[in-house]
Order: structure tokens, then C-alpha cells, then sequence
């Protein structure tokens, strides 16, 4: 009898290899999700913590410690953050080409984590700083060693910052799949309102602990604390790995862009079709660039679309083709996608520039104020920013139960009002906030005059510093509106394979703002004379920084007449949906939103 199975009991090769495809799509099905947020959240809180507790006081560490004058205090740490917000587009770059997120993340968490390592050395040993000089009257400034260590400290974390910042939001969006689970409907809260809500009782926490350490143990705590949490956000972050869904890169954003230029210059003498359908389409070739939709054609530009024009010299059957001479309307849409984006994202550069130096300025304000809670009790200069991030805590939580639901009645709209609505609203808070900050000011300096005080750089101004706090308050209900509003526009607005791209030109207003804001600080100390600057060096009592405030606000005021302008002529991008069902069966034969449609579905949570 023979004993041998019948063939059907014997997997065939195809079939082994459907079941193996069939294991391999549940295990991709069963990565993601909100499982993984634990592990990203506490990898973002834990470096939001130490570059907080590390930058949050740095001006203090810079006059107190090392002994540099204000406006070279300012300038070096403004510098600096103008370096580590323009950092994270060449992170992103990174990213989007070939690293992916993941590895871009954890490479600068480890660069980062070695500045923090290399401050927190120059904070203990003492021959890392020069002498103390209490009177601060007279004093040994860093030597030019002392200062190389500081400024490869800062390098480093400004190269650490740029794997981290554009990745870790678009990495964690990531993990939902689609932007309708991000922002979908259904959700009381959007990811990016939980996101920043989590930053902020990071950075709260930080402004709280870190900063007092500082003040009244010691510096070499005080950035000791950072830097041990700034390790314990790697190792969470890098435990959670097995769990995470990891895109791959879909290629350099930048070349592909360059060859929709190229090509477009090509054929510029060539003729577009009257009717779209007939530009080059190809889903295969753009599959990996669009998994939840591809662009659709728009009529803007239109002197791009010669890119995507067929000649016939040209054979589509090849696949793919030579992208430097056709390229898809999927690529010629992302584009003009990005050309769109950048007025709005240009608004985001004076408000920068404007609100720069404002931390150092305040800091130093509260210094010569009274800060005592109680007799043996006093509030360290750089934790009044707590009351900012307390009232964008509060604020995010009110805006979603209130403001949404009470705008709604009045403009149909499913968030109450567009992204762009509300990141206007916050640029008029914001001016209104440094008018309130000029008053205070004046209001200071009044009171230090009546008390003969204008001359004692280092006396205390019998004034309460709980004065600063209306500013703070109002800076923070600006963050509600402003900073939510501009990072989402970012993301929703930008082509699915630029997400890191784009969120990494958030950093790039601010750092472009950043040294914009150096030069007109640099300006304003250079030219508004020795016995009536505006900002002097040593004594504030003396200073017209008042007039320093006024200043800025009317540069609020021309960018916000800029931005009112580029807002009313935005238009939304076209997307070709795919449903879940499509998408998980890798089909696309997804159906076109109009573009005041794409405008309800990409801000409904806006």
C-alpha cells in the first residue's frame, strides 16, 4: 500500500508563497497604532524635557557663569537655535531619501545626547569657566577655550535637533496609517492638539524642576538633570522599535522636484493639452509616494504641466520612463503643492524675528524684579515661562470645548474655523501680547526711577514680577492658535511623501527668523547710540527696551497684512482618495475631492 500523501496535502510553491504574503500583511496590519504612542510620546516628553531644562536658562548660564555681556548672550544663543531650526530640513532630507524616520531619529537623539554630555562637563569642572563675578561689574569673561567648548556643545545639540524635530511628529503620524485617523471626525482631540499638549507639560515640568535646581543647587545639576533624561528617552524610544510602522523612503523630495523643473524647461516650447487626461499618469510608478492618494491636476502654474506632456519622440511604455524629460501629474501636483505652501510658510518668518530675543529680554526684566512667594522663597527669572505654557495647556483644552463648538454655529465649518483662520488669529494675539509687554515695561522702569534705582544694575526694583505675567498669558493663548495652526497646515497641506520635509520648514521659519531677529537686535544695539540705547549691555534700568517692543510690533503688523493677503488667495490641494478597503487590498481606484471638500476634510479638526 503506498503510503505516500496525496498531492494536495503537499504545499505548493505558490501557495507557500501566498501564505507567507498573507503572514507578512497581518504582521504590517498588526504594527502601528496607538500601541506605539507610549513609546514615542516618552521618547518626544523626555527631549522636550532636557532641551528645555537645557535652553530655558541658558542666558542666565551665559551672563551669570561665563560672564558675557547681554547682546553677545542673546545673539550666540539666538544663533544657535537659528542653527538647530535649520538643521532639521537637512534631517529631513535625510529621512525622506534613505534613512527613513526611524534611524534619523535615533542618530540625533545620540548626537544631541553627546552636547548635553559635553555642557554638563564645562558646568563641573571649573576650569571649563572663568571666575565668578557677582557684582557682575568688571568681569573675567570666557576664554577663548571656554567659549570653543560652549560652542560645540551647542553645534552638537543644533545636529541633534535635526533628526529629531521634523521626524518624531510625522514618525508618530505615521503610525495611524491615514489622516483621517489622525484628524478624523470622529476624535474629540486631533494628534497634533495631544502632541503639543504632551510638549507642554514637558516643558512645563522642566521650567519647574530643572530651572529651580539651577538657581539653588547647581549648574552641574541643573544640566545633569537633562542630560540623564535626554538617555532615557533613547532607550524608550528604541525599546518600542519592534511595534513601529516604518515607511520606507520614497527617494530624495528634492530631485524629484528639480525633475519636474528640468523636464518643464525641456519642453518649455511645447504646447499643454487642453484637457488634462491626456498629461502622463502612471499609478505604479507613484505608488509609493501616494499610499493614501495621489494628487490630482489644478489649474495653477500651468507652465509646469509641459512636464508631464507626452510627446512623440517619447515611449510611455517603458516604466519607468527618463523622469529628467516626463514626469506625472502626481509629481508635477507636488510642486506646485510646495509653491503654494511657502507664502503662508514665509508669514511664519517675521513673527520669528519679532518674538526672538523676547525670552532673553524678559528673563533679564525679572531679574531686577521682586520675585519672592514668600520670605525665603523666590522664583527663578526663567520659571516665569511657565505661565505661558500653562495657559496653551489650558487653552488647547477650552479651545476643542469651546471655541470649536461656538464658531461652528456661526461658520458651518466641522472645527470652526481652517487652519489658516486660526493661525491669523494668533498673529493678532500675538501683537497684541508685545504691545501688553511694552506697558510693562514702561511701568518697570517708572517704578525703578521713583526709587532713584536706574543706575544699580543689580538692584531690586520694588515691583512685583507676577507684573511679566499678563505677557506670558497672552503669548500662550497665541501659541493655542498659532503654532498648532501652522504645524498642521504643514502636514496636511504638503505631498504624504514630503511630510518630514515640510515639518522641517517649521523649523526653518524659525530659524530663519532667528538670525533675522540677531541682525535687527545687532542693529538696534549698534546704532541707537551709548547713553540712550535701547539695549544696552549691563544695565536695563537704562535701556529703552519699550521702544525695542514697539518696533517689533509694527513688523507684526506689515506681516500680518502679508499674511491676510496670501491666506485669501491659498488654495487647497486636490487629493484622490483611497479607501481603507483599497488601500489594504493594494488597489486605487480612488474618487477626486473637490477642492473646497479637500479644505473641510484636511482642517475639519484645524
Amino acid at each position: 500500500m503506498d503510503n505516500k500523501p496525496a498531492p494536495m496535502d503537499l504545499p505548493t510553491p505558490n501557495k507557500l508563497v501566498e501564505e507567507e504574503d498573507d503572514d507578512s500583511m497581518l504582521n504590517k496590519k498588526k504594527l502601528g497604532g496607538i500601541k506605539t504612542m507610549p513609546f514615542i510620546l516618552a521618547n518626544e516628553i523626555c527631549d522636550r524635557f532636557a532641551s528645555s531644562g537645557f535652553h530655558s536658562n541658558m542666558i542666565t548660564y551665559l551672563t551669570q557663569e561665563l560672564n558675557m555681556p547681554l547682546v553677545q548672550a542673546s545673539n550666540t544663543l539666538t544663533n544657535f537655535g537659528g542653527t538647530a531650526s535649520f538643521t532639521p530640513l537637512i534631517g529631513a532630507l535625510i529621512a525622506d531619501s534613505f534613512a527613513g524616520r526611524f534611524w534619523t531619529i535615533t542618530v540625533g537623539s545620540i548626537i544631541y545626547e553627546l552636547g548635553l554630555v559635553s555642557i554638563t562637563l564645562s558646568a563641573v569642572l571649573p576650569s571649563l569657566r572663568p571666575p565668578p563675578c557677582p557684582t557682575q561689574q568688571n568681569c573675567q569673561e570666557a576664554s577663548t577655550f571656554q567659549l570653543w567648548i560652549l560652542y560645540i556643545s551647542l553645534l552638537l545639540t543644533s545636529l541633534g535637533t535635526g533628526g529629531i524635530r521634523p521626524c518624531v511628529v510625522t514618525f508618530a503620524a505615521d503610525q495611524f496609517g491615514s489622516d483621517k485617523v489622525i484628524t478624523g471626525r470622529s476624535k474629540k482631540w486631533n494628534f497634533f492638539n495631544w502632541y503639543y499638549f504632551s510638549m507642554g507639560l514637558a516643558t512645563l515640568t522642566a521650567l519647574t524642576v530643572v530651572v529651580y535646581v539651577q538657581e539653588n543647587v547647581g549648574w552641574g545639576w541643573g544640566l545633569g538633570i537633562p542630560t540623564i533624561a535626554m538617555i532615557v528617552s533613547i532607550i524608550a524610544f528604541v525599546i518600542g522599535s519592534p511595534l513601529y510602522k516604518k515607511i520606507e523612503p520614497g527617494g530624495s523630495p528634492l530631485i524629484r522636484l528639480a525633475q519636474v523643473i528640468v523636464a518643464a524647461f525641456k519642453k518649455r516650447k511645447e504646447t499643454a493639452p487642453e484637457n488634462p487626461k491626456l498629461l502622463y499618469q502612471n499609478k505604479e510608478l507613484d505608488a509609493a509616494i501616494s499610499l493614501h492618494g495621489r494628487l490630482v491636476h489644478t489649474d495653477q502654474y500651468k507652465w509646469l504641466d509641459k512636464a508631464a506632456v507626452v510627446t512623440e519622440s517619447e515611449s510611455v511604455s517603458s516604466n519607468p520612463p527618463n523622469l529628467w524629460r516626463l514626469v506625472t501629474v502626481h509629481r508635477v501636483e507636488e510642486l506646485k503643492t510646495i509653491i503654494r505652501m511657502l507664502p503662508i510658510w514665509a508669514a511664519g518668518i517675521l513673527l520669528v524675528t519679532s518674538s526672538s530675543h523676547l525670552h532673553s529680554f524678559v528673563i533679564q526684566q525679572a531679574r531686577t524684579m521682586d520675585r519672592h512667594l514668600s520670605k525665603s522663597f523666590e522664583i527663578p527669572p526663567a520659571s516665569l515661562s511657565i505661565f505661558g505654557i500653562l495657559t496653551t495647556l489650558s487653552g488647547l483644552v477650552l479651545y476643542e470645548r469651546l471655541f470649536v463648538p461656538l464658531a461652528r454655529r456661526f461658520t458651518g465649518h466641522p472645527s470652526g474655523v481652517t487652519c489658516l483662520q486660526r493661525m491669523g488669529i494668533g498673529f493678532v494675539i500675538n501683537i497684541v501680547a508685545t504691545i501688553v509687554s511694552s506697558f510693562i515695561e514702561i511701568k518697570r522702569k517708572s517704578v525703578a526711577a521713583h526709587h532713584n534705582l536706574l543706575d544699580d544694575p543689580k538692584a531690586i526694583v520694588p515691583i512685583s514680577v507676577f507684573w511679566l505675567v499678563p505677557q506670558f498669558c497672552v503669548h500662550g493663548i497665541a501659541e493655542v492658535f498659532m503654532s498648532v495652526g501652522h504645524l498642521e497646515f504643514l502636514y496636511d497641506q504638503s505631498p504624504e511623501s514630503m511630510r518630514s520635509t515640510a515639518a522641517a520648514l517649521y523649523w526653518t521659519a524659525i530659524s530663519m527668523g532667528n538670525y533675522i531677529g540677531t541682525l535687527l537686535v545687532s542693529l538696534v544695539h549698534k546704532y541707537t547710540g551709548e547713553n540712550s540705547n535701547w539695549l544696552p549691555d549691563r544695565n536695563l534700568n537704562r535701556g529703552k527696551l519699550e521702544y525695542y517692543y514697539w518696533l517689533v510690533s509694527g513688523i507684526q503688523v506689515l506681516n500680518l497684512i502679508y499674511y491676510i493677503i496670501c491666506a485669501y488667495l491659498y488654495t487647497y490641494k486636490p487629493l484622490e482618495e483611497v479607501t481603507e478597503e483599497e488601500e489594504e487590498d493594494g488597489e486605487f481606484n480612488g474618487k477626486k475631492i473637490s477642492e473646497k471638500g479637500v479644505e473641510l476634510t484636511l482642517n475639519e479638526t484645524a
